[in-house]
């Protein structure tokens, strides 16, 4: 069945009839012209009528199929942002009724529990209306906690502190040394331990995180990992969305896939093992269903060294900065000499708070270094393009004004356009006011902008928070690209 629906807005339901086709064409004739891209047809699977499980309303998302919670197990939510994985959540947590994609007259519970009747959902549903489970959530984006929540760390974890776990939580998620501190002066990386310490002290039967590893880096998440599998109980659920791929298959005993047109549908998989689950996501086919979900799989290449010629590796510039040291209240960070070249991609890994902006900053001029030591005591001076880790949106207007103001010949640029901004789908975002964006969005956006601006070093603090899976390849690729292009 197809479905016609502005984009800007939501898709409208319905089928096209030939009385509408005519209106549609004829438009033109009555001097009203149709916005750019304002109409797009969307093909929905046939079998999925009789599986809606919610609508918002009429031309807004519906979402096909739950997923399957079971007890003493951990299930991960894995799909592109946009898909309905918040809305499931939602669901699952008791906190939004499903209306069975009947948003007029919205069944009761017990039509409800006869809908899911025979499956695993009609004892998960069951017990949340006869035992009245508790469940608590863990929101996607920690930004917004300091908004809502007053008091010092140590203050609020006392607070929520229903299983006497405050003293082990605060260790493995090395929340002691900020115990005392705000909750509103706490970095990205420290709210996400602390939300998810919140979340994991409390006494509940279904426990859910939603995107539980941004910010934090590789060590802190797996400590996250552990923490939340610590929660499993022979009668609690436990239910995770996460985009990182690596944690998934630590954390998780077995996987639901979501897929569909984001903002328009989603649908959810049966429930696959962890293994099989990751692969049929990465290659965009489900067995099951006989059904592909996406064009093209995607890949990781494990080896990427390209044969280059002696010749070649000499005409690259080489720049050399010498060894330095900081010092900034208790911390102190020495950078030894070190070099790089052109078309080169280095990555820094290491721990939160071990320096790795600090050096960003010193390279780029933007931190006096104090003191320098060696034969060469300057620091080369370069152009630099940076992308800091957390992103603050306080231009006024659209996407479209602030590319044209910030890097108005890049993002007119052919190779520009196609390297960056077509994998990127800025195309889309243009007449959206940046304010509004969501943090997925930002951070494409983000990217765009640092990408074109002239530079001789492009600086690329944590590119992949709050980016899908699938983004997080595209956005590596778009980045390699460039940099070998430029």
């Amino acid at each position: 069945m197809n479905k016609i629906g502005p984009t800007a807005c939501q898709p409208i339901s319905g089928g096209i009839s030939d009385s509408n086709r005519g209106n549609i064409a004829g438009s033109s004739s009555h001097k009203e012209k149709c916005p750019f891209e304002a109409i797009q047809i969307i093909n929905l699977p046939r079998d999925l009528d009789k599986d809606t499980t919610h609508r918002y309303g009429p031309n807004t998302f519906k979402l096909h199929r739950l997923p399957v919670p079971r007890p003493g197990q951990v299930l991960r939510l894995v799909g592109t942002n946009g898909i309905g994985k918040s809305t499931a959540l939602k669901v699952l947590a008791g906190k939004l009724k499903p209306n069975l994609g009947r948003f007029n007259n919205p069944p009761d519970w017990q039509e409800i529990l006869t809908y899911f009747r025979g499956s695993e959902l009609q004892n998960y549903f069951t017990r949340i209306l006869e035992d009245n489970l508790k469940a608590i959530i863990k929101p996607q984006y920690v930004d917004h906690i300091p908004k809502a929540v007053q008091g010092n760390v140590g203050q609020v974890l006392d607070q929520k502190d229903e299983r006497q776990m405050k003293a082990e939580l605060s260790v493995d998620l090395e929340l002691n040394q900020v115990i005392d501190r705000n909750v509103g002066d706490l970095s990205g990386g420290e709210l996400q331990r602390f939300a998810i310490a919140v979340v994991a002290i409390q006494n509940a039967e279904i426990y859910m995180f939603d995107e539980p590893s941004s910010y934090l880096d590789v060590k802190q998440r797996l400590k996250a990992a552990q923490v939340i599998r610590s929660l499993l109980r022979p009668n609690s659920y436990v239910i995770v969305v996460e985009h990182d791929l690596s944690v998934l298959d630590y954390l998780s005993d077995f996987i639901c896939c979501l897929y569909g047109k984001p903002g328009a549908y989603g649908v959810v998989t049966l429930p696959f093992s962890v293994r099989e689950g990751i692969n049929i996501f990465l290659a965009g086919f489900v067995p099951t269903e006989n059904l592909r979900f996406r064009d093209e799989s995607l890949t990781f290449k494990v080896a990427e060294t390209p044969q280059e010629s002696a010749e070649e590796i000499e005409t690259y510039a080489r720049y050399r900065y010498p060894t330095m040291t900081k010092t900034q209240g208790n911390f102190r960070l020495k950078v030894i000499e070190g070099e790089f070249t052109d078309s080169q991609i280095i990555v820094m890994l290491g721990e939160n708070g071990t320096g790795k902006t600090t050096f960003i900053r010193m390279l780029a001029g933007l931190l006096k270094p104090d003191n320098i030591e060696g034969s060469d005591k300057e620091i080369p001076e370069f152009n630099v393009s940076y992308k800091p880790q957390k992103i603050s949106p306080k231009f006024q207007s659209t996407v479209r004004h602030l590319l044209h103001s910030r890097i108005r010949d890049s993002y007119m640029h052919p190779q520009f356009v196609s390297d960056v901004m077509k994998p990127l789908l800025i195309e889309q975002l243009m007449d959206q006011e940046v304010v509004n964006l969501s943090e997925g969005e930002l951070q494409r956006v983000a990217l765009c902008l640092c990408l074109g601006k002239l530079s001789d070093i492009y600086l690329i603090d944590e590119p992949s928070a709050y980016l899908d899976s699938e983004q997080r390849i595209v956005a590596s690729k778009v980045i390699k690209r460039f940099i070998l292009h430029a």
